[in-house]
């Protein structure tokens, strides 16, 4: 999901306010993707790592722990931690959806090959794991090692799920939990815990991320069937890829015969025809499940910011709300 097309950019706010917390992760990064023994490893790593990208997930970690009045150095080990877990997710993904292209640039499984990726890909998760032992805390081990397995898991929960009709919206939570917002909210999680505070103000953080991270996840989907060229989504990916998202999904819940028909004929079956994108469209708009979408992603983005309610003022804090409010945006 690309977050550069809303009239404000409170991310950019925040990479400004974390500007030398996030050069010391990158500096950390460049030193930790080194391998004296296969240089192919920094050659792949480079390639996603220096693509760009916002680094929203470390710099949740780093914001987390600025707001809980942490001035020890491994809130920087963890950050960095974040973001290898993501990009090990993010090689991994590209050769499981057999991707072209991410971020505007050609894939790591293209440019080098699938087994490159894969193991470059378990590189980074082993030294993500280095960094994680080098804090010294159980807990952030535990947080984070967690995390991993619940993006794991929701991957491969996506592949039996994203093409069966019977994925419920639970099911579709679950995904979505597994594959974003694990580690949205592990990363603010971590933050709290290595300030060494309480568990409300741990669990705060932690609700917080897991609220942005869903409804990040149902923007991402919504906007697949209902976003314009501004939004820099190509309308119909999911329906051509056959994915069950939310909007499909609750349209299959309300779906006579002949539209259920549709859907197992287009998803299921994957037989695909000229003029099926419109019909699917029109399906969504008459069940009005676009909308219904809409206020979901709205809704969480509400709890996203309720969790932050009880915790202190802070400039931190004000960017972590804008944040949320700036993720629905272009769907209001």
């Amino acid at each position: 999901m690309s977050l550069d097309h809303a009239a404000t950019k409170p991310h950019e706010r925040l990479a400004d306010a974390l500007s030398i917390e996030m050069a010391a992760v990158n500096d950390l990064i460049r030193a930790r993707m080194a391998s004296e023994h296969a240089p192919r490893i920094p050659e792949v790593t480079a390639h996603l790592v220096e693509a760009g990208g916002k680094r929203l997930r470390p710099m949740l970690t780093l914001a987390a722990a600025k707001l809980c009045g942490y001035d020890g150095p491994f809130h920087v080990h963890l950050a960095a931690t974040v973001e290898f877990i993501h990009t090990a997710t993010l090689l991994h993904d590209d050769v499981v959806d057999e991707s072209a292209q991410r971020r505007g640039r050609p894939t790591a499984n293209l440019l080098w090959d699938n087994t490159s990726s894969v193991l470059v890909g378990d590189y980074l998760f082993a030294r993500s794991f280095q960094l994680m032992t080098e804090t010294g805390s159980l807990d952030v081990l535990r947080i984070l090692s967690n995390a991993a397995a619940t993006i794991a898991e929701g991957e491969v929960l996506q592949l039996t799920a994203a093409s069966d009709l019977a994925t419920s919206e639970d099911i579709y939570l679950q995904v979505v939990r597994g594959k974003t917002a694990a580690l949205f909210s592990a990363a603010m999680e971590v933050g709290g815990v290595i300030a060494g505070k309480d568990e409300a103000t741990v669990k705060a953080l932690y609700d917080y991320g897991d609220a942005l991270g869903v409804g990040f996840q149902i923007v991402d989907d919504l906007l697949d069937y209902a976003g314009t060229d501004a939004t820099g989504k190509n309308i119909g990916d999911d329906f051509r890829e056959r994915k069950l998202t939310l909007p499909v999904i609750k349209a299959v819940a309300l779906a006579d015969a002949d539209e259920r028909a549709f859907w197992v004929r287009t998803i299921e079956k994957g037989r695909q025809e000229e003029g099926d994108l419109e019909t699917a469209l029109g399906l969504l708009a008459k069940h009005e499940t676009l909308e219904t979408t809409r206020v979901e992603a709205l809704a969480w983005m509400d709890t996203a910011k309720a969790a932050l309610a009880n915790l202190p003022d802070h400039e931190i804090k004000g960017m972590l709300l804008d944040l949320a409010d700036y993720v629905v945006a272009r769907v209001r």
